[in-house]
């Protein structure tokens, strides 16, 4: 075996093509013109000291690697996180904060993964996907991670057209909200041509609009401080509790997210031949990370804690939603110099906002990726933009003054999303356990046990949400049936296939003999 001295000196990825046109010809994240520059930064003239360690810490660095982080983030405080958290504390009140924590940190953990293989591999999850599976696995776990993100996106986009209406005071409808909502494209477009800090600046803006939003709202209910710590230290579940339970962890961890984060992170220019450069990288997106999703936990929990304080053992919690929320809380609290129920409909449009340009741009990577298409980057999202706003506004269109027969819908599209999981996390979690796709990055086995065993609770959680749902729909009919058995066995195979392929038969038999 290569000692280490000899293994910086090959490339990390040892199925990385080696001929340059080939390279030339395949899509890539991003261009090299476009990354930002990093490494000599405060070392000096001479760097080639760390091929084999990573140079030492520096606030500097820190700053330059610090944004993919925080796109990623994003997913955790859409309009779906948002629709989660506020019946959720109002049903459970502060019981289930213990719940959003633990969550927050097995995102984290599959968003670090996702990390791990594009630093290390200057790669990303849907650039893997075409190559490691057949065509007609390749185009399924396509077809299926375009329909993820086209029901976040529907939910991103109906946030945001929601918090348009409050705050015009109704002069929009939902369907022009979704029309002004579209239009983010154009600065998504603008933006990305002045660079990558620019657009990373504009999600620093936002978040920083929803922290103060929901601070705000947390100032004004002024939640119990003592039964806030208790609910974030003690972990309390009751069967009363368990379908707002299994929906905090359910909303948290997004398909299109991780597939999103795997390419956020070649951004930045890292020399992958130099284990002392991915080192450095990874250390720095861990920091940087962490950070984002302890700030997107913050922002969650007070959503999650206002709305406990507010509406816990009341006869409105179970009717919230995410079109009557803001009502409730104004009727609530009442008005003052900044009513309550603006200053929600403020913090909503920015995480629709947000959310709908990440989408965006994690549609970029996946259609790429995927197919292998080398377009200009506005078409792309153009066609991605196309995907989500044609059905949102068919959406728009039919339930703008149904806000019942929206919440109904809102539930389907978690459902839709719950199906997806599995195709973007089993295949991450696969390729970063091969050696042959990490090299020396590849993650341990205590590594490898944690992180399939929160794949399967994710899965099992996620499982449980979608019999609940078909169960408390009272659905029944042959044909319903039929038709759904049909789907969850080829859903079953589908998953089974995946996880099967990575499985080495021939050893356990030589084992067996």
């Amino acid at each position: 075996m290569p000692s280490l001295e000899e293994d910086h000196q090959q490339p990390l990825l040892t199925n990385r093509p080696t001929d340059s046109s080939n390279e030339d010809e395949e899509e890539r994240a991003y261009d090299v013109s476009e990354k930002i520059h990093v490494i000599g930064v405060e070392e000096g003239s001479d760097s080639d000291e760390y091929s084999n360690k990573a140079p030492p810490f520096s606030w500097r660095k820190l700053w330059l690697f610090t944004g993919p982080g925080f796109l990623m983030s994003i997913a955790f405080l859409d309009p779906g996180n948002l629709v989660g958290g506020s019946p959720g504390g109002a049903i459970a009140g502060y019981s289930l904060l213990w719940l959003l924590l633990w969550a927050t940190a097995m995102g984290l953990l599959v968003q670090l993964l996702a990390a791990r293989l594009g630093v290390a591999t200057g790669r990303h999850l849907a650039e893997f996907c075409r190559e490691e599976y057949p065509n007609w696995a390749r185009l399924l776990l396509w077809i299926m991670t375009e329909l993820a993100l086209i029901g976040a996106d529907i939910q991103e986009v109906i946030g945001s057209a929601i918090a348009i209406r409050i705050l015009s005071a109704g002069f929009f409808p939902l369907w022009a909200g979704v029309i002004i909502t579209a239009l983010d494209c154009f600065i998504f477009l603008f933006l990305e041509n002045y660079g990558v800090r620019k657009l990373e600046a504009l999600f620093a803006v936002l978040i920083a609009t929803m922290a103060a939003s929901f601070a705000w709202m947390f100032g004004e209910t002024k939640p119990s401080g003592r039964e806030l710590l208790v609910g974030v230290l003690v972990p309390k579940l009751s069967s009363k509790t368990v379908q707002q339970a299994v929906g905090v962890v359910g909303c948290i961890i997004m398909p299109h997210n991780i597939y999103l984060h795997s390419a956020l992170v070649q951004s930045r220019d890292i020399d992958q031949h130099k284990i002392g450069r991915v080192r450095e990288a990874l250390k720095y997106y861990s920091i940087e990370s962490g950070l984002a999703l302890s700030i997107s936990f913050m922002i969650n929990l007070f959503v999650m804690t206002v709305f406990a304080k507010a509406f816990y053992g009341t006869e409105q919690a179970n009717d919230i939603g995410l079109g009557n929320a803001g009502q409730y809380l104004h009727d609530k609290y009442g008005g003052g110099i900044f009513p309550v129920y603006y200053i929600w409909a403020i913090g909503l449009l920015a995480a629709g906002q947000s959310s709908t340009i990440t989408g965006t741009y994690a549609g970029q990577f996946i259609m790429g990726g995927f197919l292998n298409l080398r377009l200009k980057k506005w078409i792309r999202a153009l066609i991605t933009r196309s995907f989500a706003i044609i059905p949102t506004l068919i959406v728009a269109l039919v339930f703008d003054t149904s806000e019942d027969s929206l919440d109904v819908l809102n539930e389907w599209l978690n459902v839709l999303q719950s199906v997806q999981i599995p195709f973007a996390l089993i295949p991450l979690l696969c390729l970063v356990s091969k050696e042959r796709v990490m090299g020396i990055f590849k993650i341990g086995t205590a590594l490898q046990t944690v992180s399939w065993l929160v794949a399967a609770l994710v899965m099992a959680i996620n499982g449980y949400l979608l019999v609940d749902f078909f169960s408390s729909e009272g659905t029944s009919g042959a044909l319903f049936t039929s038709v759904i058995s049909t789907f969850a066995a080829a859903y079953i195979c589908f998953i089974v296939y995946l996880v099967a392929r990575e499985l080495d038969f021939s050893s356990l038999f030589l084992k067996v003999k």
